[in-house]
């Protein structure tokens, strides 16, 4: 609401009226502000404004299993639910002072420590006692996915965050109905105590916001997201979440890219993000997000307002802009009833500005505050930035003043085309000016001093010229051709930007690939069925499944593709792979509760290299840190989709359990277990301790609904459900595994609690045990001929895919690495010369056979009718090292064409050809810019043991 010749009438720190045509009462100070503008004051709901730095202790960095917490807290010290900011909170006027001078009245202030960080506070930014400035003493509760100070060493992953957070929710309604309570825990308490409050969530980015609104829908919670400037990259999948955000302004830099070395380092995605950053909030804004602006990881807080502004240049609407920092963080926060607006009863909270608040030159002269005054600068200082027609000087002169008031420069233009700077200083009504109109003429600078002519925007005064000769001057303001406004007409034109990209970065594309309707003819058809292969065959691909394989075949409005000289195979599948995930490990020796399925990114140019190999399906693997690893990922490498929609829908649940050096050394620490012996134990303590959690849980529902209304119930245990799993065949076992007693000594442990392992993966000395896994009902997944780069591979041999084969062990050839991904075709190759397996059957270790251990052989993995339409067209034969893939198609669509692909190497460059054009543009035109460094995915495999810190 704007309303013109207003008056604004405060009493004791609130808002008594407010409005046109107000009379003001006697007794009032008056203040005319003809010609100013006032807002009310802005709110920023993500501060950690008067609170302790939080510290980290340095010093010992061991494995710690338990908290170091003293006292009746949490089991895990990355929940801190039990911290209260307004415990802490202390005014600090040097910090408060920076917020004003932005025209701050109110901020959120939390301590960003911990997974659960507590509650925060809503205070005011006056200079006033903490008695009277905390407005709200529990403004929200807070989470993060960043574990902070703990010391304890799981979680230590991004999963585990995720992990920890679902069992502490758990924790907290399971505590919640406990009656009596057999133990306290104060932070539970605290937990419950703070669900009413808003619920912020820190996610930094639009992959985390995912994760974070998924934590929210599985437990009822509806976050506040703090977001990280790159949402616009996700819209729909953002929108979808129905989540308010907090968006921080922190717009990368332009990078320094004069050096073509330099600009080689910076990847398509950072350039993009550099030129889209400000559109962010005009996108949230067109699709209906509200948010709020936040200086949240601003380096720099002047830049605040330069970024506020270039998001309106980018087509944030001005009222949009005001409601980010006035109304809608004032809701967020639930203090809309005194804050946000200027209405009768609210809190005197207001800023008064020389004009528009979203205008390059506005400046803010006052922030009042609780009713408090407080100058940021003179509001009767008068800007003098404009031409001046100079008279009294030898020559023509016109000079040129820039800049706002108490930091103004000035030039000085002899002519349409010479300019020669000048010495500027105005001291209230005193002009002191210095220059040389011409260095080849006059010795010295000529030098002026005057006075403002009063009721004008003119000076007038005496100078002297370089011989010392005295002389009257006189400047008067001319508004034509005013170069001082030019910056301003140059922001009126419009942006020039480029498209978003799915996924946003090389290879994306500005349309995510669409099912077709797919003809392919007269191919080379290898069907992994009893058929065989099929020469000059049709294939037709209707909704996303295999309709037809024939000949001369035809299909209405169908795409058709000539296979001629091509060969059609079934999509590779990979058992093993690391790819497309933000995290591999975590630490604890049973972490069963973890889930790669929350971390899948669909970010990874590591996707479109693997359809470029013909892989059209994987199993991502936890690492092998751990006995009993976590839960694993199937997607199909649909390029371009969110991570969910990558997702295969309905396929069984597995788990990764590791053998061998790697969940025994982890590290060097002192974590058990640290020998083979040990790792048998934790699968035994964990299998037993199972059997108990599901009688306690069957004993409990077989009670009769009176008995259970007053009987606590059992406490969900994410760990122990994930081994139950398994014991009732939920959930299948890959385990990782090379030596042939470990391998023996599982299918024992199995055999001991009634179920069977589903795959050995690695499996280097399967070919010793191949008989014994064939009875038991194993798979093996193996390496074609990796050996002797560890010691436990020592006897390692490359037949042994085809002697597990030969015993009758479905065995496929996984990668466990994104390069050798791309080659699995060729791995599989090998098997025809160790060991004389046919084409046919070593092209099925990487189609057929891991379908068949992922349980997936009845959607894929052969080519006959009603299978998913996951193909791959060669160039030739599939098992050549000189075929190439053609096309990948997943569920009927084309997510690799190698014609596009040179389509795309072609738009990629000119692409980044005209981003470091606009980078240098930048970099000439004075902005700051950054070094560029070179942004490196790190490809995991098992032997990752990383300890995150």
């Amino acid at each position: 609401t704007k309303i013109e010749n207003a008056t604004l009438i405060i009493r004791n720190g609130v808002i008594e009226s407010v409005g046109a045509g107000i009379t003001v009462p006697a007794g009032y100070i008056t203040v005319d502000l003809a010609g100013k503008y006032i807002y009310p004051g802005l709110i920023d709901p993500y501060t950690t404004y008067g609170l302790p730095e939080v510290k980290r202790a340095r010093g010992d960095r061991s494995y710690k299993a338990e908290p170091l917490t003293e006292g009746a807290y949490n089991a895990n010290d990355a929940i801190k639910a039990q911290y209260k900011a307004a415990d802490e909170f202390t005014v600090d006027d040097k910090e408060a002072g920076t917020l004003r001078t932005l025209g701050f009245g109110t901020v959120l202030t939390y301590r960003p420590d911990g997974l659960s960080r507590g509650t925060s506070s809503v205070v005011s930014l006056a200079n006033d006692v903490e008695n009277k400035v905390m407005l709200k003493k529990q403004g929200a509760a807070h989470y993060s996915l960043n574990k902070g100070t703990s010391r304890q060493s799981y979680p230590s992953s991004l999963m585990g965050y995720i992990a920890v957070l679902r069992q502490t929710y758990l924790d907290a309604d399971w505590y919640k109905k406990l009656n009596p309570k057999p133990f306290t825990d104060l932070t539970l308490d605290s937990w419950l105590d703070s669900q009413s409050l808003p619920q912020i969530f820190e996610a930094s980015g639009w992959l985390n916001a995912l994760r974070a609104d998924k934590i929210g829908d599985e437990f009822g919670v509806q976050y506040l997201i703090v977001g990280g400037g790159d949402e616009y990259q996700r819209i729909n999948e953002i929108k979808a979440t129905g989540a308010k955000f907090i968006l921080p302004l922190n717009f990368p830099e332009a990078y320094d890219v004069e050096d073509p070395l330099d600009a080689k380092d910076v990847s398509l995605e950072d350039m993009k993000h550099w030129e889209l950053a400000p559109t962010n909030a005009r996108v949230l804004a067109s699709n209906g997000v509200d948010f709020a602006f936040t200086t949240h990881s601003l380096k720099k807080k002047n830049s605040f307002w330069s970024n506020v502004r270039s998001t309106v240049k980018h087509g944030l609407s001005r009222e949009g802009a005001l409601k980010a920092l006035t109304y809608n963080p004032a809701r967020m926060l639930k203090v809309d009833d005194k804050l946000g607006k200027l209405n009768k009863g609210y809190i005197a909270s207001f800023v008064i500005t020389s004009g528009d608040l979203f205008e390059d030159k506005t400046r803010i002269y006052e922030n009042w505050i609780q009713g408090q005054q407080h100058v940021i600068s003179n509001m009767n200082e008068v800007d003098y930035a404009g031409n001046y027609k100079i008279s009294g000087v030898p020559g023509d002169l016109t000079m040129v003043i820039s800049g706002t008031p108490g930091k103004e420069k000035a030039k000085i233009e002899l002519d349409d085309t010479t300019k020669v700077s000048a010495k500027l200083t105005i001291n209230d009504n005193i002009i002191t000016l210095s220059f040389n109109p011409d260095a080849d003429k006059y010795q010295g600078d000529f030098r002026l001093s005057g006075w403002t002519i009063e009721g004008k925007k003119a000076w007038k005064g005496r100078g002297q010229d370089p011989s010392g000769n005295w002389f009257d001057w006189m400047a008067e303001f001319d508004q034509q051709d005013d170069e001082s406004t030019k910056e301003d007409k140059e922001d009126d034109t419009p942006v020039d930007l480029g498209q978003i990209i799915y996924p946003f970065l090389a290879y994306g594309s500005e349309e995510i690939p669409v099912q077709e309707t797919i003809l392919i003819k007269n191919a080379t058809v290898w069907t992994n069925e009893e058929d065989g292969i099929l020469t000059n065959t049709d294939v037709l691909l209707v909704e996303g499944k295999i309709s037809k394989v024939g000949k001369d075949l035809n299909a209405k409005n169908a795409r058709v593709i000539d296979g001629i000289g091509k060969y059609l195979t079934p999509g590779i599948i990979d058992e093993h792979s690391h790819i497309a995930a933000e995290a591999i490990n975590d630490v604890a020796p049973n972490s069963g509760m973890v889930r790669i399925g929350d971390v899948v990114s669909s970010e990874s140019i590591n996707i479109y290299r693997a359809l470029a190999g013909g892989v059209t399906a994987i199993q991502i693997l936890h690492g092998s840190a751990n006995p009993i690893g976590g839960q694993s990922a199937l997607i199909k490498l649909r390029w371009g989709v969110s991570p969910e929609k990558m997702k295969i829908k309905g396929a069984d649940e597995y788990i990764k359990f590791a053998l061998g050096e790697n969940p025994k050394r982890f590290m060097g620490s002192e974590r058990y277990p640290d020998t083979r012996m040990g790792v048998e134990q934790v699968f035994v303590d964990a299998f037993t301790s199972a059997q108990d959690y599901e009688r306690k849980w069957n004993a409990y529902n077989s009670l009769s609904s009176k008995v259970k209304a007053r009987t606590n119930p059992p406490r969900r245990d994410l760990a122990m459900e994930s081994m139950a799993e398994i014991i009732n065949s939920e959930r299948f076992i890959s385990c990782h595994s090379y030596v042939q007693s470990e391998i023996n000594m599982l299918m024992k442990v199995a055999d001991q609690f009634n179920f069977k392992v589903n795959t050995f993966t690695h499996i280097l000395e399967g070919y010793k045990v191949a008989d014994k896994m064939a009875e038991h009902g194993v798979g093996g997944s193996t390496f074609s001929d990796w050996w002797a780069y560890k010691w436990e591979v020592r006897y390692a041999i490359p037949y042994n895919a085809t002697i597990m084969t030969r015993a009758g062990v479905t065995t496929a050839i996984n990668s466990d690495d994104a390069e050798m991904m791309r080659r699995l075709n060729q791995e599989a190759a090998k098997s025809i010369k160790y060991g004389g397996l046919s084409e046919a059957e070593a092209f099925k270790m990487v189609t057929l056979n891991p379908a068949k251990l992922l349980h997936l052989d009845d959607r894929m993995g052969s080519i006959k009718v009603g299978m998913d339409a996951d193909v791959v067209l060669w160039s030739g034969n599939p098992l050549s090292v000189y075929s190439k893939v053609e096309k990948t198609i997943i569920d009927g669509t084309v997510y690799f064409d190698i014609d596009k692909d040179l389509e795309l190497r072609k738009a990629i460059e000119k692409e980044r050809a005209r981003l470091i054009a606009k980078m240098r543009g930048a970099k000439k035109s004075g902005k700051p810019t950054q070094k560029p460094a070179r942004k490196m995915e790190h490809n995991f495999h098992c032997d990752d043991i990383i300890l995150k810190d």
